[in-house]
């Protein structure tokens, strides 16, 4: 799969919707066939099955359904494109592969209420200031 990566050329701008359609579909099919090498990669067995994978990938090009334009299509696949050639080149850690594919959104809650204030007066007093 590595060497088929190399041998990626920028082609041409779609003409209508269908055609960079069809090279959606064609860059899933890419990506879905250079799973099991990724997960040989980056030794990723233990911690996601290549379903979880596969749906993570269509859910990053579903993110972008809603774009209409060719050009932007392209220029989204050309990205995505580049994003799994850095992958399979092994450019990227098994951090960043866990992170960003793996745990995705759903690892990050963030609580957004209250600041921790401290117990210390002087937090309480810079806390309390203009300053931030």
């Amino acid at each position: 799969m590595a060497h088929m990566m190399r041998n990626l050329k920028v082609q041409p701008n779609s003409t209508s919707l269908e055609e960079a359609r069809k090279r959606t579909f064609d860059f899933f099919r890419m990506a879905c066939r250079s799973i099991p090498s990724i997960m040989d990669i980056y030794n990723l067995q233990d911690v996601v099955a290549p379903s979880e994978l596969r749906s993570s990938v269509a859910a990053q090009i579903r993110k972008n359904s809603h774009v209409s334009n060719p050009k932007v299509i392209d220029m989204l696949l050309f990205k995505a494109m580049e994003e799994l050639k850095d992958i399979v080149d092994h450019s990227k850690q098994r951090h960043h592969i866990i992170g960003q594919y793996v745990v995705g959104n759903k690892g990050q809650v963030q609580d957004l209420g209250t600041k921790d204030e401290g117990n210390s007066e002087f937090l309480k007093n810079f806390y309390t200031t203009n300053y931030f």
